[in-house]
C-alpha cells in the first residue's frame, strides 16, 4: 500500500469531518479516528468528543480549509462559465430545433431568469464603476 496521508477529510455540504489516519497499529489495518468537524462557511473547527486538537492538527485543518475554499471558488467560476455555454446551446436549440410546445414550456421561466440576472449584473457593474471613479467633488 502506498504512503497514506496523516489526515483524511470527509467532505460534507458545509465543510468536512476530519480523521487522523493510523496505519501503525497491532493489526496492521488502516484505522481512521475522527478528531474534528469543520464548518467552512463560518470557519468553525469543533474537536470531536472530548478531544484536544494538537497544533499539528490545527495547522493541517487550516491548510485544508484554505485549499478547499480556493477550490470551491474556482469551481463556482467554472460553473458560471458552463452556464454561459448552456445559454449559448439553449439559444441554438431555440433557433434551430425547438418546437412550439417546447418553447411554450420554457419561454416565460427563461425570460424571467434572464431578466433577473441582467438586472443584478447591471447593478453590480454600475457599483464597480462608481467605486473606480475618482470623486468629482
Amino acid at each position: 500500500m502506498g504512503d497514506l496521508p496523516d489526515y483524511y477529510f470527509r467532505v460534507r455540504e458545509n465543510g468536512a469531518l476530519v480523521f487522523r489516519v493510523d496505519t501503525e497499529n497491532r493489526q496492521r489495518r488502516i484505522e481512521m479516528d475522527q478528531i474534528a468537524s469543520i464548518n467552512i462557511r463560518n470557519g468553525e473547527v469543533k474537536p470531536h468528543g472530548d478531544r484536544s486538537l494538537t497544533p499539528e492538527d490545527l495547522a493541517e485543518i487550516q491548510t485544508w480549509i484554505s485549499q478547499r475554499t480556493h477550490q470551491l471558488a474556482e469551481r463556482e467560476v467554472d460553473d458560471i462559465l458552463r452556464t454561459v455555454d448552456h445559454l449559448n446551446l439553449t439559444t441554438q436549440w431555440v433557433q434551430t430545433r425547438a418546437q412550439d410546445d417546447q418553447l411554450a414550456q420554457v419561454t416565460d421561466v427563461l425570460l424571467l431568469a434572464m431578466l433577473d440576472l441582467r438586472t443584478v449584473l447591471v447593478r453590480k457593474k454600475a457599483d464597480r464603476l462608481m467605486k473606480s471613479e475618482p470623486d468629482a467633488e
